[in-house]
């Protein structure tokens, strides 16, 4: 039985015939290294799982539980626009995220009549990981979560709210305070 069929099978169980309004991807991770690096194969496969394939999966569950209008958000990355040579794996799943993003957003993409897909692209999102290993950057640069979630419950519950379907949406934050850049 493939992964799809199998999250598709349980949330059928779960929603008992009712569609959402949203459906919410921030899985990720993120692992360094350039294509010299030992573990590059290693890591590159560790970010398509946790990138990519969130993502795929997410997408196809938006296909067959999503309400029409609803909305399938995606997590990205700014840094990923451009090339990553010091994290090259994390580079090309984001990438291939923004490039699913692009795709879904078409007419034939497979979404729901009306849904809409959004992909936040953070530079660095604010999370316990982020601070233990990071502990001597700028945390007034980082996204809080609470900035992403209220952003997500705004664009779900005021369709007017969302930008464009196939929206990458930079989230780019100074001084603890967080605006919105379509790319």
């Amino acid at each position: 039985r493939g992964t799809g069929k199998y999250v598709r099978a349980e949330l059928e169980k779960i929603a008992d015939g009712s569609k959402f309004d949203s459906l919410f991807c921030v899985a990720g991770g993120w692992a360094g290294g350039s294509a010299s690096s030992d573990a590059f194969i290693k890591n590159t496969d560790l970010m398509m799982k946790q990138s990519i394939w969130t993502s795929v999966i997410s997408a196809n569950v938006a296909a067959h539980h999503l309400k029409e209008g609803g909305l399938l958000t995606l997590t990205g990355a700014v840094p990923c626009l451009d090339g990553t040579s010091g994290m090259i794996g994390y580079g090309l799943s984001k990438a291939a995220v923004h490039q699913l993003t692009a795709s879904l957003a078409q007419e034939k993409g497979g979404l729901p009549t009306g849904a809409s897909v959004q992909t936040i692209l953070p530079i660095t999102l604010d999370t316990p990981m982020n601070r233990k290993f990071m502990p001597d950057s700028d945390f007034t640069k980082w996204t809080t979560m609470s900035y992403v979630a209220e952003t997500f419950v705004s664009w779900t519950e005021d369709a007017t709210s969302r930008h464009a379907n196939g929206a990458l949406v930079k989230l780019l934050t100074d001084d603890n305070v967080t605006r919105q850049e379509v790319v």
